[in-house]
């Protein structure tokens, strides 16, 4: 899909100084394009749940009207109706879940997004969106289309012990009925993907293993250490979405536990994984994350949002030595944190995975990301090849 080196900042909405898509966002834009970034990557744009989480979310369609700059902006009945005729598969269901006002919402978002996302594209700028692979318990498309999904009476989603945790993670999410889905024609991630990509540019698919194979965890069960592995879908799922939307613009999140069937897939789709540079510095020869294991079809990131920052992970004052590295890497795309671009440490984190409490809430301070530094990120650009057009086949 990486067809030239470029670079890229990761920063949430809910992170602008205002938190919301208002001036602030115009003025991110700007930022990035001054620095050399043509790519704006952000977390998922759905509703967050009570913990502020938007990986949890009530729907994976709607997206939050939380971030709306005016969200008291007047909706003609004739753009309630007409983005109800644009979204079909879901824009009823979510009425119906969310109330009143809901459908209202979505339209006061598309404009706001929509304008903001014009603004980017004359700057040089495109956005990375965020898909996470399962729904939440009790969400909009759980109840309005259970047939999708495997009883929650038996098994739920998690992930199986690692090196970071011997007891696995017990997510509690529902599993999909991977053979209704293929009875529908994956009309469900279809629907979803065609969603995601009238919002972002490209889009990134958390937990991508779970289409190679996903682990199951028994209902009831008080830790995911006892899970086991079932056959996810395959390439069939996106060979179904590629018939209809063609070309799939995907960054595959291939980090954690992994298995040479979840790169097989991967690679047979022919979509970037991702490699991170905080894993770069340990671990045996092969370490796919160290910089000489870096391939060009590839996405580097300094850090994410599930990690620490680079300086508060390497207790390193000066970290910009470590993102030049990253620059340096062969992969075509890089992506830098606005945490990693201010050098900031863990107070700045943005979630730390098995804790409820005290996550999504960092923000930036009014003029925090100066000229200075947009001047000296466009200077490691440009040393490194990545200050060139957006380089992506769209």
């Amino acid at each position: 899909m990486l067809r030239e080196r470029t670079l890229g900042v990761q920063l949430h909405p809910t992170s602008l100084p205002g938190g919301r898509l208002g001036p602030d966002a115009f003025a991110f834009v700007d930022w990035l394009a001054d620095a050399g970034a043509r790519w704006w990557q952000v977390l998922p744009l759905n509703p967050p749940d009570e913990f502020h989480s938007p990986y949890a979310s009530d729907s994976a369609f709607a997206t939050w009207e939380g971030l709306l700059a005016d969200p008291d902006a007047r909706v003609e009945p004739s753009e309630a109706r007409a983005f109800r005729a644009r979204e079909p598969s879901w824009a009823g269901d979510w009425a119906a879940f969310a109330g009143d006002g809901a459908i209202e919402a979505q339209v006061r978002f598309e404009r706001e997004w929509g304008a903001l996302r014009a603004h980017a594209a004359a700057r040089g700028v495109r956005v990375i969106g965020d898909v996470p692979i399962y729904v939440a318990v009790d969400s909009c498309d759980h109840g309005a289309h259970p047939d999708l999904f495997l009883p929650l009476d038996q098994v739920v989603a998690g992930a199986p012990p690692d090196d970071l945790n011997d007891l696995g993670q017990l997510w509690g999410n529902p599993l999909y009925d991977w053979d209704a889905m293929a009875r529908t024609g994956y009309r469900w991630w279809i629907d979803r993907m065609r969603r995601v990509l009238g919002l972002v540019d490209v889009f990134r698919i958390d937990h991508f293993r779970g289409f190679a194979a996903y682990w199951t965890v028994a209902a009831g069960a008080e830790t995911a250490r006892d899970g086991w592995w079932s056959p996810g879908p395959g390439a069939a799922l996106f060979r179904a979405a590629e018939a209809e939307l063609g070309s799939l613009p995907v960054i595959a999140e291939d980090l954690g536990v992994i298995t040479p069937d979840v790169h097989a897939l991967r690679d047979e789709l022919g979509f970037p994984g991702m490699v991170v540079l905080l894993w770069a510095f340990s671990g045996p020869p092969d370490n796919p994350h160290r910089i000489e294991n870096h391939r060009e079809n590839q996405v580097v990131y300094t850090s994410t949002h599930d990690t620490d920052t680079l300086a508060g992970y390497t207790g390193e004052p000066d970290v910009w030595p470590l993102i030049e590295t990253a620059l340096a890497s062969r992969c075509a795309l890089a992506i830098v944190p606005a945490q990693d671009v201010l050098g900031l440490g863990s107070a700045a984190r943005m979630n730390r995975p098995g804790e409820l409490d005290g996550n999504w809430a960092w923000r930036l301070e009014p003029g925090q990301l100066t000229a200075a530094h947009a001047r000296r990120l466009r200077a490691a650009a440009e040393a490194s090849g990545r200050a060139g057009t957006c380089g992506v086949r769209l």
